[in-house]
């Protein structure tokens, strides 16, 4: 069995294919292109999906650890993994599970986390090799959907950071900042939320990452769950 390979879009701590410095898709959208840009000018490229190695099998392990779960819980089992020399998949599906457990404790429902690790780890040896190759996103996220423990944001996180497919990720930061900033109903079904974006913004996977990743900055920021904050007035104030 062969390791997971180097996802080529990594340069150091940061994985998905990148939005600048290249010819971008012209923008659909003046208002969602707008909101993005002006997030950007705040908060500059945020580089996400943060990854020490520049390994796929990081980003998939991190995406299913994350699940309920602050990401600095994430980081602690992940370098727990790494000083275990537990960094492919195939060490993943070698290792006993009660010491898989222990060591993946930090990421919180651990016991559970272990059987999702798992059983991610084989899929990722049956299928990264076509997932490469594949275009065809919705049988890619049909598959993804059909491993246990994996639901729909673990899956697009999966197919957007790992697989640089355009697929656009929508989690709890997406919701409060488009209901609040863009007249978005924020409530509706995770596919129909998401499929506003992708109809109005160009199929663009470096954009999509960069979005996601400016939604997470501005919620940790200003878009609180309490309230909005100074950033949240800025934006408000410049529509």
């Amino acid at each position: 069995m062969t390791q997971g390979k180097k996802n080529d879009p990594v340069r150091g701590k940061r994985s998905g294919p990148s939005f600048f410095g290249r010819t971008r898709t012209a923008p659909r959208s003046p208002s969602l292109l707008a909101f993005f840009y002006s997030l950007l000018r705040i908060y500059g490229p945020q580089g996400w999906w943060p990854c020490k190695s520049g390994d796929r099998w990081e980003i998939v392990a991190g995406a299913v650890l994350v699940q309920n779960t602050a990401w600095g819980n994430v980081e602690k089992a992940l370098s727990n993994l790494e000083s275990a020399k537990l960094t492919t998949p195939e060490r993943i599906l070698a290792e006993p599970e009660d010491t898989l457990r222990e060591i993946i404790r930090p990421a919180g429902f651990y016991r559970q986390k272990c059987t999702y690790l798992k059983e991610a780890a084989g899929f990722f040896l049956e299928n990264e090799s076509a997932f490469l190759a594949s275009e065809d996103i919705p049988d890619m996220r049909s598959r993804l959907l059909a491993v246990r423990g994996i639901g729909r944001e673990t899956a697009d996180d999966i197919l957007l950071y790992a697989f640089g497919k355009p697929v656009f990720i929508i989690d709890a930061y997406t919701r409060r900042a488009a209901s609040r900033h863009l007249g978005i109903q924020g409530d509706l079904p995770y596919d129909a939320l998401q499929k506003i974006f992708t109809d109005e913004l160009p199929p663009d996977a470096g954009l999509y990452g960069e979005f996601h990743a400016l939604f997470l900055a501005l919620c940790k920021d200003s878009c609180k769950k309490s309230g909005c904050g100074e950033v949240c007035a800025r934006l408000s104030s410049s529509r």
